[in-house]
């Protein structure tokens, strides 16, 4: 069993050779690790970077951050997904300014009780920012220390977590905690990979018990895969005139406080009649419709659901009843809302203006 000097030492070596050079790797400032971290979540970095650096650039401190509006928040945000995580950003950096004079917590547990901050997070700010022996255990860790050391315990469990928690915990570094944090980060995210890992290469190869006994490809272990939604979303894209017609979702669902066109939400895929017929009360009796064009159905892939939709294109003319939860905006404006990516991806593909 190697020791744990021993294994902070070769990790850390080979992360001073083999680190990439990230942005947020150039600062000790706990506002743009946050930044960083919580950008990163659910996202790979080569997506993140232009989220991070755009961000760094409207909203250059924590101050900034918390004098935006939600909206505008959620408009830079969008193409990320998980929206809840801007949000929980934007309630943060208000807290932080309101309650702590724009200077984020120094310590682990008050950094655990900022909202939308989890135990990984907290540990990377505390270690990173403030020099603290707070272990991050992600995806990349979870993997890393289940080969190196053949653990069986499934990650996805409470055992598992603890288990692994007090591993990296018990191996960190205390002189450099933020360094061998990110050191096992990066060595779990480019040399001991998901799929065909780079064993050959890899610095703890003599002592790693899934490349001695053939084990890679088995660990680590999940105990079950998690049961998917589907869910069918028929988007009716309204011109009336110069304008057409958008709800905001504020209910505690997937794209809250996003903008959409209005929508009927079927348990599979509607037809044409019965999608019009859902909207029935929109439309009078003298309302003149025309039908322009109907999409094929499409597919957007979430954590544990599956959204299938497809957009209809209806011209009006005429009286039409709103209803309350609709607002009129002029179609050249579309493109300030914050909207869901399969709505951003629809607008983007098509000049319906």
């Amino acid at each position: 069993m190697i020791k744990n000097s021993s294994f902070a030492l070769i990790v850390l070596n080979w992360y001073e050779k083999h680190k990439r050079e990230l942005p947020w790797r150039e600062t000790l400032d706990p506002y743009s690790i946050w930044l960083s971290e919580i950008i990163l979540q659910q996202t790979r970095i080569d997506q993140g970077m232009a989220y991070y650096l755009k961000f760094i650039d409207s909203y250059p401190t924590v101050h900034d951050f918390a004098a935006a509006s939600e909206d505008e928040i959620l408009k830079m945000w969008q193409g990320l997904g998980y929206y809840s995580r801007a949000r929980n950003m934007h309630s943060t950096a208000n807290s932080i300014v309101r309650e702590h004079q724009g200077k984020f917590p120094a310590d682990y547990a008050s950094l655990l009780r900022l909202k939308g901050v989890g135990e990984y997070t907290a540990s990377a700010i505390a270690s990173i920012a403030f020099n603290l022996p707070h272990a991050t255990v992600d995806g990349n860790v979870f993997r890393l220390l289940s080969r190196v050391f053949g653990i069986s315990t499934p990650i996805d469990t409470g055992i598992g977590k603890k288990e692994f928690t007090k591993l990296a915990n018990e191996l960190i570094d205390e002189r450099q905690p933020g360094q061998f944090n990110q050191a096992l980060m990066e060595l779990g995210a480019i040399q001991c990979t998901p799929k065909k890992p780079d064993c050959e290469n890899c610095p703890l190869n003599n002592v790693c018990v899934a490349w001695k006994n053939d084990l890679t490809e088995s660990l680590p272990v999940k105990k079950g895969k998690t049961t998917i939604r589907k869910r069918y979303f028929s988007y009716l894209v309204i011109e009336h005139g110069q304008y057409t017609y958008l709800n905001k979702r504020t209910e505690n669902d997937i794209w809250k406080n996003l903008y959409e066109f209005p929508v009927a939400e079927t348990t599979e895929k509607s037809d044409l009649f019965s999608t019009l017929n859902e909207h029935q009360p929109f439309f009078p009796p003298e309302t003149e419709i025309q039908i322009k064009k109907e999409t094929y159905w499409q597919k957007q892939v979430l954590s544990h659901q599956h959204i299938f939709y497809r957009f209809i294109y209806l011209k009006l003319a005429g009286k039409i009843n709103i209803p309350s939860n609709l607002i009129r905006v002029n179609k050249k404006d579309i493109f300030n809302f914050a909207v869901p990516k399969p709505i951003e991806k629809e607008l983007e593909q098509n000049n319906w203006l």
